[in-house]
């Protein structure tokens, strides 16, 4: 009986740092379920983002330079703010071009905007695409992923994917 009277009149430092790991505990409990709160008042449907053209710009050294002008649209009732672009394109499955712009906007409410991001394609990534090329020369047809994001802070970050074929031009060749 004696131990159980110290035990119980006299805090121990145990117990004490138990405490506090759960106030702080209770704390980040209280912050995941705000943050997931707030996630869900802004949910939605996800932006609709599609290549609306690409022009070529001048590139330095063996690399090829792109302006890609995207089409953004947002099917939400909330505008869509964002403050930089980066995008990745990879070709038949393989990675190809990379960019990213400073550009900042907004994408209104049931509405859209057109955003330019300057695609850097590699030597090296043009090179190993012309070989792949090749093989996908009879069908004619090259599928393509475009991955990116509209970043927008912390939770306001808005990621997108784009993807589909590609047709090649006909080469109007016959072969003997």
């Amino acid at each position: 009986m004696p131990f159980f009277r110290v035990l119980l009149s006299r805090p121990d430092a145990r117990y004490a740092s138990y405490a506090s790991y759960a106030r702080l505990a209770a704390i980040l409990a209280v912050i995941t379920l705000t943050l997931n709160g707030c996630a869900g008042l802004f949910g939605g449907d996800p932006l609709r983002v599609s290549v609306a053209g690409i022009e070529p710009v001048d590139g330095q050294g063996l690399e090829m330079r792109f302006n890609v002008k995207l089409r953004v649209q947002n099917p939400n009732e909330s505008a869509v703010n964002f403050d930089g672009v980066s995008l990745a394109l990879e070709l038949n499955g393989k990675p190809f071009a990379s960019g990213v712009s400073d550009q900042s906007g907004t994408v209104p409410r049931f509405g859209e905007t057109v955003v330019n991001v300057p695609l850097t394609v590699p030597a090296f990534a043009a090179v190993r695409q012309a070989f792949a090329f090749a093989g996908v020369a009879q069908s004619g047809q090259i599928p393509y992923i475009l991955r990116g994001k509209l970043a927008g802070g912390l939770i306001g970050t808005t990621r997108f994917v784009d993807q589909g074929t590609l047709s090649l031009p006909a080469l109007g060749m016959a072969l003997p």
